[in-house]
């Protein structure tokens, strides 16, 4: 009897670890474009809003933003495309006028890619922010 309990015990905590009891979410972190630093909320507040956009069919701006980023200066993102990109702003989200420099990049499935930058770049170029390859 002994035997049953412990071996019925064992079974439960192998199955315990084995299931997976949460998805994990990935955290955005603060970033520097050019001379502007921008905090991990300014970051998910900018992806949140470029999504929201993307996901309900709409564009603002002039430049209509969030719009298809290809990537052709072959930035290595830790997420499969096809990308979006959409204005982060210093100071509250993008939502129409300037749009200023700096860009976060996100999938179509809303996972973020990284922020670039057009600081430093050559022509209508981006080059990565901090932590973007």
């Amino acid at each position: 009897m002994r035997f049953s309990i412990v071996s019925s015990a064992l079974l439960f905590a192998v199955s315990a670890l084995a299931a997976p009891t949460s998805e994990l979410v990935a955290r955005q972190s603060s970033t520097t474009c050019g001379n502007n630093y921008y905090s991990s909320g300014q970051v998910n507040a900018a992806l949140n809003q470029g999504y929201n956009y993307y996901a309900n069919g709409q564009q603002v701006g002039s430049g209509d933003y969030p719009h298809t980023y290809n990537n052709y200066e072959g930035f290595d993102f830790p997420v499969s495309g096809p990308y979006q990109e959409f204005p982060i702003k210093e100071s509250g989200v993008y939502t129409g006028g300037s749009p200023g420099a700096d860009r976060v990049v996100f999938n179509t499935d809303g996972d973020y890619a990284g922020a670039i930058t057009h600081t430093g770049a050559s022509g209508n170029n981006f080059v990565g922010c901090s932590g973007t390859n």
